[in-house]
């Protein structure tokens, strides 16, 4: 009786799961570090690329609206672990995840890079204006509100919205373009890893 040959299992750093774990993790990471920083010459009044928000866009383009609320609830979570708690940025991210997790299930647009910049540029604004939103809800319960008056805190959502919704929806294909083709590529690759 001979043998039957079969493939020879790799060892687990070299699996298609650990690699796709590994850039998940690493391109999430490399976003929020990049979400503080201004490097010269990508700001716009101020105002630098939501670095998370294109990824939540990036991941959702292609998944559930219920992967895309846990990626947005993941990110959210840690982009207010970064700043303060207050206006939450969960909520925002959620909301963009679910919205482009729906977009693409009913095929209203095609996946490319123009259709891509698009919707970062769309979710960009629905995000800044779900934070104006609380911000303003906290001004208007709150007494002792630290924030400014309403008119002011719309005339700086548009300045806010329009400058991040530009730049996000600018850099998002060299986000986007890498991390779609690594998971198209690796994710036929789980179950012929065993």
């Amino acid at each position: 009786m001979t043998p039957i040959v079969g493939r020879r299992k790799l060892p687990f750093y070299r699996q298609s799961w650990f690699l796709n774990t590994w850039v998940t993790v690493g391109s999430v990471l490399l976003c929020l570090l990049l979400l503080p920083g201004r490097i010269p010459g990508i700001e716009l009044l101020g105002v630098a690329p939501h670095w998370l928000l294109i990824w939540v866009v990036a991941w959702s383009v292609k998944r559930t609206a219920w992967q895309g609320a846990m990626a947005g609830l993941v990110l959210g979570l840690l982009q207010d672990a970064m700043t303060a708690p207050q206006p939450t940025h969960t909520l925002s991210l959620i909301v963009v995840g679910v919205l482009t997790a729906r977009l693409q299930k009913q095929r209203y647009l095609q996946e490319d890079i123009v259709s891509i910049a698009l919707i970062v540029f769309a979710m960009a604004v629905i995000a800044e204006t779900v934070l104006a939103l609380q911000i303003s809800f906290n001004q208007m319960l709150s007494s002792a509100s630290l924030y400014p008056p309403l008119p002011k805190i719309w005339l700086y959502h548009q300045r806010i919205a329009l400058s991040s919704a530009i730049l996000s929806s600018l850099w998002a294909p060299a986000l986007y373009y890498p991390l779609n083709r690594w998971w198209d590529k690796h994710a036929s690759g789980y179950s012929s890893d065993t």
